[in-house]
């Protein structure tokens, strides 16, 4: 058996040989933060435009060290050691954390937290566009307690509205901008109870489709939601488990397109190729359902039928930014969140990635001077990486240290709980003699469970645009929406907008500069 000190000694040898020559020069360190000094200086030219656009990318899950170590694999995607690479959401100029808990958990749920940055009150984990007074899954708690949200505001202000997401889009993170649930997993009434249906109670899927009935442009997965029961899915036609859902018998795509003036230019679509062939000119109301469920991992994608996020969120702005009072984009990356919770790090990173692309695309068909843009996660997990790597160390490889316990490697990726708990022969089983690098590869973790959990530390709030300085320092979750309202002047306050025949410009003079720099908890 190797010692550990031995595998120790090497790494650190292989560390210094993997030193790029350029950062042994004190030079290019002090030169490289004489510049990034210079950047933020000129950030004291503080951006008070209107934001015309707002969009808000949500990754499910992306805690701080998903990030970091998303960042290194994009680096070592394109051939680098990884460390050194900028995420597009890296080049952010305005970081802020954000408070997750949710108002009866410490460690949230995705429906609460998304209650929280897109209606703008906390809620109890489990429940979407609800205040705190309503009770999961009782149904007769709902009634007066709804929330509304952002997609709302905007939509009342006149803006184009869209929702992108990766995961089913009635999930968690899109059905709070529209919705008003005592329960999560209502997607369709065949998952409720009979006592909720009874009481009236309407399924996350007739919501989408009924209480905001304009939203311009809707992408994702979810499709057997809308279908009446055992309704042959148009792609998957000898899976059972696609097949319609709904008890009702309605048919909500032919609700959709019902509701669709005759003028306009409404597209439902299910494929990759539909969505591609697009003239976005010629498109004023945008349904795609692109899986039955869940879309599939990035890894995974068939780029014959499945979209990108990328490829979802360019159409999307090319359909929006044709209103000329501008847009509300929702972005999900929903399944980060995915696969931590099956243990699967290489996919969720992979997901990260992909998501940062298409923060890039929104960045290249939008401007900084008139888009708001806020890149945040709902919640973290308890996903980590350590074990004293070397420089260039693949983000899915081994530590380059034996354990001083049990002598067994043990790969720099691991969990806190989760499905990737395993003992062979009463001890950690020994990673060297499976493929960790595999794409489904579940990484070892410290308690047994059959899902990952959550976890409960802070998350980031990257912003750039219109009033994104306003994002800053450490804040309640529920702040971030009511600081995007205010920048794009809609919801309720709009003391410091000028009047709408000013084109929405704010106010200028002493008023504009001291609202800017007013409280925004005393402003709410």
């Amino acid at each position: 058996m190797i010692s550990p000190f031995l595998v120790l000694a090497i790494g650190t040898c292989l560390t210094n040989s993997l030193v790029p020559e350029k950062e042994k020069d004190p030079k290019y360190w002090r030169d490289q933060a004489q510049e990034t000094l210079k950047y933020a200086l000129e950030l004291q030219k503080l951006n008070t435009n209107v934001a015309k656009n707002v969009i808000m990318f949500l990754g499910d899950g992306m805690g701080v060290s998903t990030v970091t170590a998303a960042r290194i694999l994009k680096g070592q995607l394109h051939h680098n050691p990884g460390e050194e690479t900028r995420l597009e959401m890296d080049k952010f100029p305005f970081v802020a954390l954000s408070k997750t808990y949710n108002t009866n958990a410490q460690v949230p749920d995705s429906a609460g937290t998304a209650t929280a940055y897109l209606c703008g009150v906390k809620a109890n984990e489990g429940t979407v566009g609800v205040s705190a007074a309503t009770e999961r899954s009782r149904c007769n708690t709902t009634q007066g307690n709804e929330v509304t949200s952002i997609l709302r505001w905007a939509k009342d202000a006149g803006k184009s509205v869209g929702i992108v997401t990766t995961t089913r889009v009635n999930h968690a993170t899109p059905s709070a901008a529209y919705a008003h649930s005592a329960d999560r997993d209502w997607y369709s009434d065949n998952e409720m109870p009979p006592e909720a249906l009874s009481q009236g109670c309407k399924d996350i899927a007739y919501q989408l489709m009924h209480n905001i009935r304009d939203i311009d442009v809707i992408m994702g997965g979810g499709r057997k939601y809308m279908y009446p029961k055992n309704k042959t899915d148009v792609e998957y036609e000898s899976d059972e488990k696609a097949r319609g859902t709904r008890l009702d018998g309605l048919d909500l795509v032919d609700t959709w397109k019902s509701f669709k003036p005759r003028h306009k230019h409404s597209h439902f679509i299910w494929n990759r190729t539909e969505l591609l062939t697009l003239d976005p000119h010629n498109v004023d109301y945008l349904l795609g359902l692109f899986e039955p469920g869940d879309m599939q991992y990035e890894l995974n994608r068939n780029n014959v039928t499945d979209p990108s996020l990328s490829e979802m969120v360019v159409v999307a702005i090319q359909i929006l930014r044709k209103n000329p009072k501008g847009f509300f984009l929702l972005v999900e990356g929903g399944r980060i969140d995915h696969g931590h919770h099956e243990g699967k790090a290489k996919q969720a990173l992979h997901e990260a990635v992909e998501m940062d692309r298409a923060i890039g695309q929104a960045g290249s068909l939008t401007s900084s001077e008139d888009t708001l843009t806020v890149v945040t996660a709902d919640h973290s997990h308890v996903f980590t990486f350590g074990g004293y790597t070397p420089r260039g160390n693949s983000i899915f490889g081994l530590a380059p240290m034996l354990s001083d316990t049990d002598e067994k490697p043990f790969t720099a990726i691991l969990y806190g709980n989760g499905p990737g708990y395993k003992v062979v022969g009463g001890e950690r089983e020994n990673v060297s003699m499976v493929d960790y690098a595999h794409n489904n590869y579940q990484a070892q973790s410290a308690v047994p469970l059959r899902h990952e959990t959550h976890g409960g530390e802070d998350v980031a709030v990257f912003s750039k645009g219109p009033m994104a300085h306003l994002l800053h320092g450490v804040h309640e979750q529920n702040y971030v929406p009511h600081v995007m309202a205010y920048a794009a002047c809609i919801g309720a306050n709009l003391g410091h907008c000028a009047p709408a025949s000013s084109a929405g410009s704010l106010a200028a003079g002493p008023l504009l500069l001291a609202l800017a720099l007013y409280p925004l908890s005393v402003l709410f």
